[in-house]
């Protein structure tokens, strides 16, 4: 199905009014409408009350910082979340994804770069939800739902991002399947994401803090020197 082309509403938050400028000419050509906010404070109120499809967030910004920002919209919502951090800042950009984030980019960037960045996310969701398949799934106490992007545990709604949901489900859906970081990589984020398989590591930790636990009968396994795999036992691991 084509990607839909217009309606999409981007959140820029960033207190450099040229980054304003230059990525609102070219999301316009896209068809997509810009939410600026140019502090922290207003970028969170922006997320809550504009219903923005996605966030890009500078980690500097005055009063809260991005990271902030990201912490708060990720109590209550599984927003897309994109980073802008600075060059060679590898704890920020660790740090952003520990926290949620769903990509980064490093400045200084080519908005063409933050564009494309953009519309791979949106695609990937609306691929996701648009693929004709079983987009249900049920592993004992485990519930992926991939058309309303939710995940239940025990009959509880979690709190997970679109990337912990995909990375989720395509480990739940090949059980004893091993998949490296790369494949991980390419087949969910869909570009080459800097060569940087920690992004996947992190949202691997947060997957297992929020959803695994000892009563489970499946696990996310580490394959040592290789990647994750989806493990379904007998019974709850006592």
């Amino acid at each position: 199905m084509e990607e839909r082309r217009s309606g999409y509403r981007i959140l820029v938050a960033d207190d450099d009014p040229n980054v304003h400028q230059s990525l609102n000419a070219y999301f316009r050509r896209e068809g997509y409408q810009i939410i600026s906010a140019f502090d922290g404070n207003t970028a969170l109120q922006q997320a809550q009350q504009s219903r923005p499809d996605i966030a890009i967030l500078d980690i500097m910004m005055p009063g809260m910082d991005g990271l902030g920002v990201c912490r708060e919209i990720r109590r209550d919502s599984n927003l897309p979340i994109i980073m802008l951090t600075a060059k060679g800042d590898e704890f920020d950009k660790l740090l952003g994804l520990e926290l949620g984030a769903d990509d980064y980019i490093t400045k200084p960037f080519s908005p063409r770069e933050v564009v494309a960045r953009v519309k791979a996310v949106l695609r990937r969701m609306h691929e996701m939800k648009e693929e004709d398949k079983s987009a249900h799934l049920v592993v004992d106490n485990l519930e992926i739902d991939m058309n309303a992007f939710t995940v239940r545990l025990d009959g509880e709604l979690m709190q997970c991002t679109p990337k912990e949901i995909e990375i989720l489900w395509t480990l739940a859906s090949n059980p004893g399947m091993v998949f490296s970081r790369e494949n991980l990589l390419q087949s969910i984020w869909g570009y080459d994401f800097l060569g940087d398989t920690r992004a996947v590591d992190s949202h691997i930790k947060r997957i297992r803090a929020k959803l695994c636990n000892d009563k489970n009968g499946w696990d996310i396994k580490t394959v040592w020197g290789v990647g994750y795999r989806f493990e379904v036992g007998d019974g709850p691991k006592l």
